[in-house]
């Protein structure tokens, strides 16, 4: 169901993230999750495959992945070309670029050459009218406020959102609207981590899969969780009715019969499934999404997720710690581990004041939280007044981007949640604790 939007050219909303872009139109309801890379694989060797097209592969064995992000940031800028053309096609959203706005993400703390080049691409490559430039964390902080039931602005917004990605976490602090930057904090931790330790566990102590980041990736999220008491887990080992509780066999994909992996059910076996590749998983399954919480497990001499929140509350106010804690928004595909926020909360709570409450929201869906925020921020009232136009372009260069389009200087945009302002003066601080049934809080 298409929403209404007031311009004839519907904004385009793109989420660039290192793994995924998330992209559609405002006036959609939903996004396409495209990779955001380029694709070979040995079976069809003379085809290189962008984006959905890997869909089209009949054998995706010992796929090799071409990455626009390197440690998370946008350097192939070839590769990251060749994703947007398939993507502004009639086999991507299905239009062009040329005389439309787009909202686009970045990273936290991008290289201003990085940002140079963004505007370069987009102005006279893509011929687009105008940029609004922004983060994933500023977006989900938006739909944040635009989920809440009460009538608020972003100015209004006190939250810490923690946003686990493909290549960093990041712990993003916001006070009244505005990202407090000396408190961001960075953890060099991500999915693709995750996915390249799991690849080494079952290469040592199974069968030789370093070639095979798709199917490891696919093994990670079928079969991992966060253990909610890592040292009381790794008892499994002690107690063989506990390692069965524990272990899970998962079938391979032949890419013949089983195009797919997936978990083995006892008593309940598939059409020749005696005859497919197994392996079989104990403490991998846990073990791995630990480095979220241990970076120094893998020799990252960083600390975990619970201590870099509590780190970045030293840089914001003390009046605001209370609302801080009491509204921390987890998003990003890593977030989805089962466990992950029981284990957050336990590890927070030792780490912060025994007065202040800590209460963690996590969305139904993590992955396109931001998208969804960029998409009300385009459908905003004012949105044109913030937009980085092809004229601005011209006569400023990049530059003048970062006073028109960063995020934490435009506290007047606001979102109409059923009372009409006439006006973006300042209203009264609210904690922003309600939340739609589709999110889970604990």
């Amino acid at each position: 169901m298409l929403r209404p939007i007031r311009m004839a050219n519907a904004v385009v909303v793109l989420d660039n993230g290192a793994h995924t872009a998330k992209v559609g139109l405002a006036n959609q309801d939903e996004p396409q999750v495209v990779p955001n890379c380029i694709m070979k694989a040995k079976s069809e060797r003379r085809r290189a495959f962008v984006g959905n097209q890997i869909d089209e592969c009949r054998d995706t064995s010992a796929l090799y992945y071409i990455l626009a992000f390197q440690r998370g940031y946008l350097l192939n800028w070839h590769t990251q070309k060749t994703v947007w053309d398939y993507i502004f096609s009639k086999d991507g959203i299905g239009c062009s670029l040329e005389n439309r706005n787009i909202v686009i993400t970045e990273p936290q703390m991008n290289f201003q050459s990085v940002q140079e080049a963004t505007l370069e691409m987009l102005f006279e490559e893509y011929k687009v009218d105008g940029v609004y430039k922004t983060t994933a964390a500023d977006l989900a902080a938006f739909n944040y406020v635009a989920d809440s039931e009460e009538r608020t602005t972003m100015e209004s917004l006190n939250c810490i959102i923690i946003d686990v990605g493909y290549s960093f976490t990041h712990i993003v602090p916001f006070v009244l609207g505005r990202r407090v930057l000396e408190g961001i904090r960075r953890i060099d931790m991500g999915g693709k981590a995750l996915t390249n330790h799991l690849k080494e566990l079952i290469s040592y102590r199974h069968l030789n899969v370093m070639d095979e980041s798709h199917v490891v990736n696919q093994i990670k999220e079928d079969v991992c969780f966060v253990a909610e008491d890592f040292k009381q887990a790794m008892q499994v080992h002690y107690s063989e009715e506990k390692r069965r509780e524990i272990t899970v066999d998962y079938v391979l994909p032949d890419f013949t019969t089983v195009k797919r992996g997936y978990v083995r059910v006892p008593g309940k076996p598939r059409e020749d499934e005696e005859q497919q590749q197994m392996v079989s998983l104990c403490n991998e399954r846990f073990t791995v999404p630990e480095l979220l919480f241990n970076p120094s497990d893998i020799g990252v001499q960083q600390v975990g997720i619970p201590e870099a929140v509590a780190d970045c509350l030293k840089a914001c106010p003390w009046e605001a710690h209370r609302d801080l804690l009491l509204n921390i928004l987890i998003v990003g595909g890593s977030a989805q581990f089962p466990g992950f926020l029981p284990r957050l909360k336990h590890d927070l709570r030792a780490l912060v004041p025994d007065d202040l409450e800590v209460s963690l929201i996590c969305p139904e869906d993590p992955l396109r939280y931001a998208w969804y925020g960029g998409r009300e921020v385009a459908t905003s009232p004012n949105f044109d007044e913030f937009v980085y136009t092809q004229d601005d372009y011209e006569e400023y260069g990049f530059l003048g981007i970062n006073q028109r389009c960063v995020f934490q200087n435009i506290p007047c945009l606001y979102i109409e949640l059923g009372l009409k302002r006439t006006n973006c003066q300042p209203v009264a601080r609210k904690r922003v604790r309600h939340l739609p049934s589709a999110t889970t809080k604990i």
